[in-house]
């Protein structure tokens, strides 16, 4: 088994898909094209939901895939769960995408 608890894909990303719940105050480990970083998440995040991996300014874009995914509604902080509550959707939305 993995030690890594989150799965990025492309270093510009800035949210982390995780592999299995993850409770708050747990310090996860994560691989971004080989350089580890170490996270303390700050909420429940579970199975396959997604947490920040550094802050996030509200109205800044949401990437994920290296594609952006999304506009955060609220300033969002790294290790917070970063879902439907704090990010709105904007694909196919051609107002918020440039």
């Amino acid at each position: 088994m993995s030690k890594f608890k989150a799965i990025v894909m492309k270093s510009k990303d800035n949210v982390a898909t995780v592999t299995e719940d993850i409770a708050p105050g747990q310090d996860i480990e994560i691989n971004i094209e080989g350089k580890i970083i170490s996270l303390r998440v700050t909420d429940k995040i579970p199975f396959a939901h997604k947490v920040a991996i550094r802050s996030i300014s509200k109205d800044e874009k949401i990437i994920k895939y290296g594609e952006v995914i999304g506009v955060a509604t609220t300033d969002i902080a790294a290790g917070q769960h970063t879902h439907v509550h704090n990010l709105g959707g904007c694909r196919g939305r051609g107002d918020l995408v440039d």
